[in-house]
């Protein structure tokens, strides 16, 4: 399981999620409190947005907490949204190609959780990827693959029912294959002007997921774990949520892909 960090609101250096506070994301790499796998040293990335419509993006292999590139960078960085992720890999390589964020466009997205038995369908999995999208298939990941299959099904025009279809066809192949657990997903995407997030599964332990309001810094703060180890006024996401963040309001929602499983099973 990997940990992400995301924020939307007023201009922040990214120190101040990344590597400031006590339980900071690179802190998070080496000692996560939440997920199985306390270790997520498969690699790092960044994904930022400030006066250009596209997304900056950096990402390497090395663990995060060795790269004083990485600190550098999120010492001058200033941005308004941004989304970065420490990997632990579920079973492909450890190379860039395969690090998140993933960009396509002005869209950016990251991922926590898995699907069951991807590596007996990802030859099927790649073929739902339409030709607009496929050559921006890099990597070997469920991850990227689900993204782009979801900016075939109208990510752009609606992200919630895009990813809905996505997630559901993506569980019904991992249903057929018969291995478990079909789908866990703690996702965070954006357009550069919205920051959406889902906690999702399908089963009873779903990613965690949290946000909060952050009245200094004028924004939201999205994780996968709080970033300071009292944890106070952090929200919890409940289980089958889609969250959309504006600079200063955030809406949360059912996200259900069961009536988009039926059509896909």
């Amino acid at each position: 399981m990997c940990r992400w960090a995301a924020w939307q609101g007023a201009p922040l250096f990214l120190s101040e999620i990344l590597t400031a506070p006590a339980h900071s994301l690179i802190h998070q790499s080496r000692d996560a409190s939440e997920c199985k796998t306390a270790i997520n040293g498969d690699g790092f990335g960044l994904a930022w947005y400030d006066r250009r419509p596209t997304p900056g993006l950096y990402r390497d292999v090395y663990p995060a907490w060795s790269d004083p590139n990485l600190r550098s960078i999120a010492d001058q960085v200033q941005a308004r949204l941004f989304m970065a992720h420490v990997r632990a890999s579920t079973g492909t390589a450890t190379s860039r190609n395969n690090c998140h964020p993933f960009v396509h466009g002005i869209w950016s997205f990251m991922h926590n959780g898995q699907v069951g038995g991807f590596e007996r369908f990802r030859k099927a999995a790649d073929m739902m990827i339409d030709d607009a999208h496929y050559a921006h298939r890099k990597g070997a990941t469920d991850s990227e693959a689900l993204f782009l299959v979801a900016c075939g099904m109208g990510l752009e025009s609606d992200p919630k029912g895009a990813m809905e279809r996505a997630v559901a066809a993506f569980e019904a192949k991992s249903r057929a294959t018969g291995t478990t657990p079909h789908m866990r997903l703690a996702a965070a995407l954006s357009d550069g002007d919205t920051l959406y997030a889902i906690r999702y599964a399908s089963d009873d332990h779903a990613p965690s997921l949290y946000y909060r309001w952050n009245a200094v810094w004028q924004g939201w703060s999205v994780v996968s774990e709080p970033f300071e180890t009292a944890g106070e006024g952090w929200t919890e996401v409940p289980k089958g949520s889609f969250c959309r963040f504006t600079p200063t309001e955030v809406e949360v929602s059912p996200f259900d892909a069961s009536t988009s499983l039926e059509k896909a099973a």
